[in-house]
């Protein structure tokens, strides 16, 4: 018997859902009568994966739910399973075609089903995200001022950015508090700081925003932090390797530590020194580094030993 796979649609009000080969479908509603609903039926029929798309958040309630149950869920990228729809010739969009889509694409790609982010990580991980939209609203009222004539503008959006200044002083108290507060946090930390490039931002976005780090190899690593180069050529046709997807907000913290590293990391200075010599264009050698600066940090975490300039 074909294992049963089942796709979640998720909107505001309900959740459409649709079990592959069997075909069954049926409609909840998203709320906590309709998550024990939701819940009780797919015990009933044991799934070997439930895969919910990504939904801007609308989606952490339902796999909450069902990890919490102890179903095997998945959440799935968006853009992955449109582009699969379209593969298919699939153009139509409604909320049941786009749950028997998810279905079919996760039979089809068997994507792993990895453990969900505890409360806790969870927690950390929307207190730097919140970090970020602070930092990027301050970016924003500093380029305002600068274009600012008249002063009652420049009051107002100084009064605004000594606010947002106040909330990121409270924001990295939080933060702080949260991970020296949890040991294995503050050991993780302790190790990813003491690679020189590697301040306490980035090793806290590192360690709320991708937990697998030291549980996976340098590919996958790579992969999730859309670091990994996938080449284009066709014949003897060769186009420029590219990188891209994977988890945005950690390959540009990334980034931030490569431009570091590449002035004050002795062995990763050295490498985009080598590159740059070899004619690779500073933006490529600067992904080299970042990618290189990864594979570091992952396997000080996986081996739990700190930086040592004679080993690296």
């Amino acid at each position: 018997m074909d294992a049963l796979v089942v796709g979640i649609d998720v909107s505001k009000a309900q959740l459409d859902v649709h079990v592959r080969p069997s075909g069954e479908t049926f409609v909840v509603a998203r709320n906590g009568a309709g998550l024990d609903e939701l819940v009780a039926r797919l015990k009933a029929i044991a799934p070997a994966v439930i895969a919910v798309e990504a939904t801007g958040g609308f989606e952490c309630v339902v796999t909450a739910a069902l990890a919490g149950a102890g179903l095997p869920v998945v959440v799935v990228n968006p853009a992955q399973v449109r582009a699969f729809a379209n593969a298919l010739g699939k153009r139509a969009k409604t909320d049941p075609i786009d749950a028997a889509v998810i279905a079919h694409f996760v039979e089809a790609t068997k994507p792993e089903v990895r453990a969900l982010p505890d409360e806790a990580t969870q927690l950390l991980a929307d207190l730097v995200a919140r970090r970020r939209q602070i930092v990027e609203m301050m970016s924003a009222e500093g380029q305002r001022e600068r274009r600012a004539v008249h002063k009652r503008l420049k009051k107002s959006i100084a009064r605004l950015r000594k606010a947002l200044e106040k909330e990121l002083a409270d924001i990295d108290g939080e933060i702080d508090e949260t991970v020296r507060g949890s040991p294995a946090w503050r050991e993780k930390e302790d190790l990813l700081v003491s690679v020189p490039g590697i301040g306490p931002t980035i090793a806290r976005t590192l360690i709320a925003e991708l937990p697998e780090l030291g549980s996976l190899d340098r590919r996958a690593i790579a992969a999730l932090a859309g670091l990994a180069p996938w080449t284009r050529q066709s014949g003897q046709w060769k186009g420029r390797s590219l990188i891209g997807g994977g988890r945005s907000s950690v390959r540009t913290v990334l980034f931030v530590g490569a431009m570091v590293a590449a002035r004050f990391n002795p062995t990763l200075k050295a490498c985009r020194d080598r590159l740059v010599a070899r004619g690779k264009p500073k933006k490529v050698a600067l992904i080299a580094i970042a990618r290189k600066l990864l594979t570091i940090l992952n396997a000080i975490v996986r081996d739990k030993r700190p930086w040592q300039q004679q080993t690296a």
